[in-house]
């Protein structure tokens, strides 16, 4: 049941990352400063998946939950009001990222040649935001309905539309120039919207959102809400951060270097594309069993979930390791780089078999009633292991000593979150107590 589950939403994480890899292996071709340009800005778009994931987190524990114990009018309530405050809150932090991209991009290290290429890209990048963001939110009710496949189809469907869209809207076709780094985001802009309409019209025939009681539900949910989106946001607002004062450590190595770690993070993501999908499909199967009070399905759902990730993450890893030239020179034509991006290849990707046990026992433990302990499991992995690794690395040998530094902080937290997570499966509770 977990894998059918899961390979839907594997599938649909690999397209979607996939995209956003190809994305920049297109703003590559246009020279080293575009895509330094471009990867200046993930970290601020993490900050807003990071928010729109911790309420995605929140709104997929409570409507299992609430369809567990059999209450699926409030399950109605909840979806609908996610979808409504979801939305609002990330269209707050568009407007608030737009107003303060001055000041912020110079703080990570952006020149002035940097910051006129981001002015025009980031308009139309923040619109994709926040369309993202509410595709987002109805992916996450129909993950808590145990519905993983239209969610998987659509990110294959928006992933094959910005691919195609992308070399025209960025290189144009006959006569006209193209848009450069900004058609980038138009193009994703356009395929959210389409994925955004095409989700609208489904949820309109699945009858799982409520009209009536809304202002009721809000004020008896708010509390529990708080408590599981509250530290999962903190918990994923910490990775932007991170890498907001890591892509600062990287730009003062140079603009080849931020190219490099602008699409060795593209590459990152699309190689945890089954963790991802497995904290996107898991979550709510624990989150049942929470709601029936089954905590051995709890023990081996969690068991069986980290043999695969350690087994796929380490095979991955091992096999683009040893093709990290190949993979660099197809990612980017240009010889500095080339060079850094193989480097840091193949350091870093074997390390994510320990990362992504640490991202599995976060999730698992945001559906399982302990925010708490999952919101300090994700800070120590970001700054107790990987940043000061990182930044130890970088000042003792550039980007060599930068890409064992991090693949070192992974192992770290990996190893952590390991022994956190024997502790809790060792507890003879059948149902949490949630963290307080």
């Amino acid at each position: 049941m977990l894998w059918r589950q899961t390979w839907p939403m594997a599938i649909g994480v690999m397209a979607l990352l996939g995209f956003q890899l190809v994305d920049s292996a297109f703003v590559a071709r246009l020279g080293t400063r575009p895509l330094a340009a471009q990867s200046f800005t993930f970290p601020l778009s993490f900050l807003i998946i990071g928010v729109q994931v911790g309420m995605g987190i929140a709104i997929a524990a409570l409507v299992s939950r609430a369809l567990g114990a059999g209450e699926t009018a409030r399950a109605r309530r909840l979806g609908s009001l996610v979808l409504l405050a979801g939305t609002a809150v990330i269209a707050l932090m568009v407007l608030a990222l737009w107003l303060t991209q001055g000041p912020v991009f110079r703080r990570l290290g952006a020149d002035t040649a940097s910051l006129a290429l981001i002015r025009d890209y980031w308009a139309p990048q923040l619109l994709a935001a926040w369309l993202g963001a509410a595709l987002y939110f109805g992916y996450s009710l129909f993950r808590a309905h145990g519905n993983t496949r239209l969610p998987g189809l659509l990110m294959v469907l928006t992933s094959l539309v910005n691919l195609a869209l992308d070399p025209l809207l960025i290189f144009g076709v006959g006569d006209w120039p193209g848009l450069g780094l900004p058609g980038a985001a138009w193009a994703t802009a356009l395929a959210f919207g389409m994925g955004l309409a095409v989700l609208g019209v489904r949820l309109r025939g699945a009858h799982w959102l409520a009209r009536a009681g809304l202002v009721a539900e809000a004020r008896a949910s708010l509390r529990p809400f708080a408590g599981i989106a509250g530290p999962a946001m903190i918990s994923q607002l910490m990775p932007p951060l991170a890498a907001m004062l890591a892509i600062a450590v990287v730009a003062r190595l140079g603009e080849a270097e931020v190219a490099a770690w602008g699409l060795a993070s593209r590459l990152e993501t699309l190689s945890l594309m089954v963790v991802l999908a497995l904290t996107m499909s898991l979550p709510p199967w624990l989150g049942r069993c929470y709601g029936a009070g089954d905590w051995e399905q709890v023990r081996r759902l969690l068991r069986l979930a980290l043999r695969v990730v350690v087994a796929w993450q380490l095979l991955l890893g091992m096999v683009l390791a040893l093709a990290a030239s190949c993979v660099a020179e197809t990612l980017s034509g240009n010889p500095e780089v080339r060079d850094e991006l193989a480097i840091l290849i193949r350091f870093l990707l074997p390390s994510y078999a320990a990362l992504g046990v640490c991202m599995l026992v976060v999730s698992a433990g945001n559906a399982l009633g302990w925010p708490l302990r999952a919101m300090l499991m994700s800070a120590a992995r970001l700054f107790v292991f990987y940043l000061p690794c990182l930044w130890a690395g970088a000042w003792v040998a550039g980007v060599s000593g930068l890409a064992l530094g991090a693949a070192v902080g992974n192992l770290l937290a990996g190893l952590a979150a390991w022994q956190l997570l024997r502790r809790i499966l060792a507890s003879p509770r059948r149902r949490p107590v949630q963290d307080r």
